[in-house]
């Protein structure tokens, strides 16, 4: 994710030479250095020094120790956090900073067509929340959330969001290839399908359940496979797994966050 928050700067407009990382594996700083024309170092201080945001992209469980380090390193910084589970309130007080804006990126951000979900705590002004909103936006379209909370169903629905749309597509392409085709071309067809049927979509007015009332002729094709999968509950099956991924995100809250 990080990666991809640097290539969308960078193609947004941002400079390389603004742009500083902080990498401990040196194959890792290399390759940023070689792709992007960035500055890394796997030295924190002179890079928090040289900045006025910091952007934590590190895995959850690493956050706490990343933070302890940080804390003493830090003036009026704005810090971002793209952890997941990890409450910004948390993150604010391992830092002894309320400078803190929380966001979860997903990963369509690699080809810069994500979605991110923004919760900054109420320190953080308007100039600095703008600061953020320019960082993220860079990978996609931005959401800001008046209620912490909503991060969990932000994690449920676009963050894990990408796995659940891959899991129906491997399901059709398994279906496609019992059925005959290729592995090539189911592959082929069920991509070229989401393609359209999301472009469709987005380009329409009209909610989601009326476009697809127009596809399912009476007593045809389409009508026998959807009252299948309605017999199946499989509609039903999919929200049972959004809420278990909204109810794990906040477990997670309270696991990682728990640490002084």
């Amino acid at each position: 994710m990080a990666t991809a928050l640097i290539s969308g700067m960078i193609k947004r407009g941002f400079s390389a030479a603004q742009i500083r990382v902080v990498e401990i594996n040196a194959a890792n700083r290399e390759h940023l250095h070689n792709e992007f024309s960035v500055r890394a170092t796997d030295k924190m201080g002179p890079a928090v020094s040289h900045s006025e945001v910091i952007v934590l992209a590190v895995k959850p469980q690493q956050l706490h120790e990343v933070a302890k380090e940080l804390a003493p390193l830090l003036g009026d910084h704005l810090v971002i956090s793209i952890a997941a589970g990890v409450r910004a309130a948390d993150l604010a007080r391992w830092l002894g900073r309320q400078n803190v804006v929380r966001a979860m990126p997903n990963t369509p951000a690699l080809i810069r067509k994500g979605v991110t979900g923004l919760y900054a705590l109420p320190e953080v002004d308007g100039h600095h929340r703008d600061t953020a909103q320019g960082i993220l936006a860079a990978v996609g379209h931005t959401l800001w959330l008046h209620d912490e909370a909503m991060m969990d169903a932000v994690t449920a629905v676009s963050g894990s969001g990408p796995a659940y749309v891959f899991y129906f597509m491997e399901s059709m392409q398994h279906a496609a290839c019992e059925l005959g085709f290729s592995p090539e071309e189911a592959r082929r067809l069920v991509i070229d399908t989401f393609l359209g049927a999301t472009k469709l979509a987005e380009s329409s007015s009209e909610d989601v359940s009326v476009l697809r009332s127009r596809v399912t002729s009476k007593n045809g094709t389409t009508e026998r496979a959807l009252l299948s999968m309605e017999a199946n509950a499989v509609k039903q099956h999919i929200a049972t797994g959004v809420y278990a991924a909204a109810a794990r995100s906040d477990e997670l809250g309270d696991e990682l966050g728990g640490v002084s």
